[in-house]
C-alpha cells in the first residue's frame, strides 16, 4: 500500500506544470491519518512550517498515534494470559501502544501550478512509546493486582520508553481557496526501541492555512 501511495505522489510532481510564483512563506495545519502495520489505527497532529530558501522549508510536527503495537507484544501479552488462565476462568487482555513524537527537519517543494505544490520531507525527533497492557479475570481488570497471582510484568508490557525517531514521506498540497490548503499525505517513520523497532506508517490529510 505504501509503495502505490508513493508512486501517486511521484506522479503528481512529475505531471504538474512549471511555474514561476514563489511558494508561500510558510504554513500551519492540523493533520488526521490513519496509521498502518502490525496493527490499523489512527494518528492526528499539528504541523507547521517555514521557508529558508525559494524550494526548501523548514518544518515541525507534533503527533499522537494511538496504537502502535507490534507482534511481539501481542505474543508476550498472550504468554502472561496463558499462564494467567492456568489459576483463573475467563482470562482476557488487551495490548495496545499508544506513541507521541515530535519531529523537526526540511520540506523540499517541487515545482507546479499556483494551486498544486508536491513536496517531499525527510525529518528526526523522540517518540515516547507506552506499553498499555491490561488483563482481566471474569470481566474484571486484575491488571494492578497480578503480583497476586504470581506474576509480574517486565518491561516488555509496561512502562513508557522515549526514543529517538527518523521519518520520511511526502505529499501533495492543494489550495483550495484563497490561503486555505489541504494536504494529501503519506509518512513513514522508525522508532529505535530497545526490541525490534516500531515502524510507523501513516496516510492520510492535513487541513491548514498557508501565510
Amino acid at each position: 500500500m505504501k509503495h502505490a501511495i508513493a508512486a501517486a505522489l511521484a506522479g503528481m510532481a512529475l505531471t504538474c506544470p512549471a511555474y514561476a510564483q514563489e511558494p508561500a512563506k510558510g504554513y500551519i495545519e492540523g493533520v488526521a491519518q490513519s496509521t498502518f502495520g502490525n496493527v490499523t489505527s489512527q494518528s492526528y497532529g499539528v504541523e507547521g512550517g517555514f521557508s529558508i530558501a525559494s524550494r526548501l522549508q523548514i518544518f515541525g510536527e507534533v503527533a499522537h498515534a494511538n496504537d502502535t503495537a507490534t507482534a511481539s507484544l501481542a505474543t508476550s501479552a498472550q504468554v502472561i494470559a496463558g499462564a494467567l488462565s492456568q489459576t483463573q476462568s475467563n482470562v482476557g487482555y488487551n495490548a495496545e501502544q499508544p506513541t507521541t513524537f515530535g519531529l523537526g527537519g526540511i520540506r523540499f517543494l517541487f515545482p507546479a501550478s499556483a494551486k498544486i505544490e508536491p513536496y517531499v520531507r525527510v525529518g528526526a525527533g523522540v517518540a515516547s512509546v507506552q506499553k498499555n497492557v491490561t488483563y482481566t479475570v471474569n470481566g474484571t481488570d486484575v491488571t494492578g493486582n497480578l503480583p497476586q497471582y504470581g506474576i509480574v510484568l517486565g518491561t516488555d508490557l509496561s512502562g513508557t520508553e522515549t526514543k529517538m525517531m527518523l521519518d520520511f514521506g511526502g505529499g501533495v498540497s492543494w489550495a483550495v481557496w484563497q490561503k486555505l490548503v489541504v494536504d494529501l499525505q503519506y509518512r513513514y517513520g522508525h522508532v529505535f526501541t530497545d526490541d525490534e523497532g516500531i515502524n510507523i506508517s501513516r496516510a492520510g490529510i492535513g487541513i491548514g492555512i498557508r501565510f
